[in-house]
């Protein structure tokens, strides 16, 4: 979008607010016993990832400020591959990723989006079997989650970026449409039909109220809207965030205890976390430097990039715009104003009679590459 991806409501504060769910979720836990905490903090999963990577990395920041990597992973395992569909090998890619750097005071956070299919250079990693994977040049960001896991992710993107990650929280696809089946759904907005048979979602213009299953097929979408780049869909992601939340906000959470242990019970069994936010009681704490945040404090925005020369089906960062966004985060300043201007637009608020151009490509400038499709993926 044009202008700057700003948060005007509490809708835009999902990080924040899903973290003030287990807030009142501890609360509610030491009402009710020992068992209760107990089972929501065996719900969740973590990583070593200090562990494996050691000292090679950026530096932390000593001021205060903070990084979130924030993962989507499309792996087929379990009850993901009902859901999701398409290649169910034993790999999984990261589906979505979003860099959240939170400023020195926690008064105010960028949220940087990167699309999977840009090609970067992947550092060295350990694959899953323990085996040392080389590494490669022009790689697609998202294959660093397949060869080497939430390590090699959090290695490639501090490559990238010059971010120390200092936090890593991952959500597969069964548990983002879980939490949305426990959240009672989410309604969304759309000013054209959408109509895409590899992600099965069939919508008419309008506004319409999606389960789970439906909510996972929008945040997926590619090729029924727009011109079926990953950069459009990432737009469809925001959209979403702005649906959960303002879903979160009308159900009261915190004045419906079986509501809020529903939503965290499937909060928790949703998260694969770093090992330092491998708790409730560290997730809450993580809640409480957050909470200065409130709906004007937050900036969302798309790494600005271009289509690869090499392949039209790729994308590259964009220079000077995307050094100048990572130089700003590493100096904790805000979103510069040239990236704010260059973001793409949401596919689901086009004009309708624009629909047909955009879907064949008409638009392919610099700050719009061209669609770019990962290969046996969705």
């Amino acid at each position: 979008m044009a202008e700057q991806e700003k948060v005007r409501s509490p809708r835009r504060r999902a990080l924040r607010i899903a973290l003030f769910t287990l807030s009142g979720l501890v609360l509610l836990a030491a009402g009710v016993g020992g068992y209760a905490y107990w089972k929501l903090n065996s719900n969740l999963k973590s990583v070593d990832i200090n562990g494996q990577l050691g000292s090679a990395r950026p530096p932390a920041a000593t001021d205060g400020s903070f990084n979130v990597l924030v993962l989507g992973s499309d792996s087929r395992a379990g009850s993901n591959g009902s859901l999701a569909g398409g290649d169910t090998g034993a790999t999984a890619r990261s589906d979505t990723a979003m860099v959240v750097h939170v400023n020195q005071s926690h008064s105010a956070a960028s949220v940087v989006s990167i699309p999977r299919d840009t090609l970067v250079t992947r550092p060295v990693c350990t694959g899953s079997d323990g085996k040392t994977v080389p590494a490669a040049r022009s790689a697609m960001y998202n294959s660093a989650f397949e060869v080497g896991g939430p390590a090699c992710a959090v290695k490639t993107t501090e490559q990238l970026t010059g971010l120390r990650m200092d936090h890593y929280v991952q959500i597969d696809f069964a548990g983002f449409a879980g939490l949305i089946d426990a959240i009672g759904g989410v309604d969304v907005t759309t000013t054209v039909p959408i109509d895409d048979k590899d992600s099965g979602l069939h919508l008419a213009a309008g506004t319409h109220h999606l389960g789970g299953a439906q909510a996972l097929a929008f945040v997926r979408t590619r090729h029924g809207v727009g011109d079926g780049s990953d950069l459009g869909r990432i737009e469809l992601q925001k959209q979403m965030m702005k649906s959960i939340m303002a879903q979160i906000g009308s159900i009261g959470l915190t004045s419906n205890p079986a509501t809020l242990w529903s939503v965290g019970d499937k909060l928790t069994k949703a998260l694969t976390t770093d090992s330092d936010l491998g708790s409730v009681n560290a997730l809450v704490g993580l809640a409480e430097r957050l909470k200065g945040i409130g709906p004007n404090q937050m900036t969302m925005v798309t790494l600005p990039v271009v289509t690869a020369a090499a392949d039209a089906n790729r994308v590259v960062e964009k220079k000077p715009e995307a050094d100048q966004l990572w130089a700003a985060l590493r100096a904790d300043q805000g979103v510069p104003r040239t990236v704010v201007a260059s973001q793409p637009a949401n596919p689901a608020e086009a004009t309708p009679g624009a629909t047909a151009g955009a879907r064949a490509g008409a638009v392919a400038s610099p700050a719009s590459p061209a669609p770019t499709a990962s290969a046996g993926r969705r």
